[in-house]
């Protein structure tokens, strides 16, 4: 018996959206323990978001940066032992910004030194953004 067009699509859209799915899955976990430094601390997934979300960026940050993730990595671990895993205490880097209001949100989450960390805060811009967290947020 002939199956119809509407039969051959659905069946055919099946498999597809379910080998995305098994796809997008198999990506984002990856060989099991690829992303985590020896020590067994995951580290932190820091993430920096424009307005709007129009754009986004992310990078993942152990320290010591064994995998070679982050460009300031050095820098901005001695930043996050200076504030004991604060990201609010960060010394930052003062300098001067302008005032233009173009706003920044950017986040921390995973562990640092086995504590977890849940962070997140927005900025006016970039320069202002760069003048509190210094080397954690450049990347």
């Amino acid at each position: 018996m002939p199956v119809s067009r509407r039969r051959r699509s659905a069946r055919a859209a099946l498999p597809v959206t379910v080998l995305a799915t098994l796809s997008a899955a198999v990506l984002c976990a990856g060989p099991a323990g690829a992303d985590e430094p020896p020590t067994g601390d995951q580290g932190l997934v820091l993430t920096m978001t424009g307005a709007g979300n129009s754009w986004s960026r992310g990078v993942r940050l152990s320290c010591p940066d064994i995998h070679r993730r982050h460009p300031h990595a050095g820098a901005a671990c001695d930043a996050l032992t200076w504030a004991r895993g604060d990201l609010d205490a960060l010394p930052g880097q003062p300098h001067t910004c302008t005032r233009e209001y173009d706003p920044v949100t950017v986040s921390a989450t995973g562990t640092w030194r086995g504590a977890p960390v849940n962070w997140r805060k927005e900025f006016p811009n970039a320069c202002t953004m760069d003048s509190a967290t210094g080397p954690v947020f450049r990347f």
